[in-house]
């Protein structure tokens, strides 16, 4: 049941700043995701799937380099993209040690899904905000994530 306007969580008081606006927000938004492509691809293997709609077939290196982050766990989310038959990789050329990696039928199906609930998504904050709040909430998104992007991956945390 959605809150009044005057109401919010008592758990997580959002309205608290930007730090709980933006955890209560990533938090709706991975849990209606997550209902609508029950596949459990985790965020990072959901970015190479969005990487290959978005640029065509890359090869694991181009990934890589692009997602910033290693080989090896490269590697390893896209064998389990082959294994959820979401990407299928071919030799690139005559090298076949050097493939190329692409979305399979049921890979594009999986990000079909998720553009449909994107588009949910965005019909709900659309019917919530004025078209002047629409302008500035798409602004300030913009603006959030490219300085989030600027500032690059942050250090892994030590166990």
């Amino acid at each position: 049941m959605p809150l009044d306007e005057d109401q919010h969580s008592e758990v997580l008081d959002w309205q608290a700043g930007v730090e709980n606006a933006l955890a209560h927000l990533t938090c709706v938004l991975v849990a209606r995701r997550t209902r609508t492509t029950p596949e459990r691809v985790t965020w990072q293997q959901y970015d190479v799937l969005e990487m290959l709609r978005l640029r065509g077939p890359m090869t694991p290196s181009a990934l890589s380099d692009s997602l910033s982050v290693s080989r090896p766990t490269m590697s390893k989310a896209l064998r389990v993209l082959k294994d959820q038959d979401l990407v299928e990789q071919a030799a690139l050329g005559t090298d076949r040690r050097e493939q190329t990696t692409s979305l399979t039928a049921a890979g594009l199906e999986f990000l079909d899904r998720a553009a449909e609930c994107r588009r949910d998504n965005a019909r709900i904050a659309e019917s919530v905000l004025s078209p002047d709040e629409q302008a500035v909430f798409a602004e300030l998104c913009g603006k959030v994530a490219e300085a989030i992007h600027a500032a690059g991956q942050p250090a892994p945390i030590s166990s």
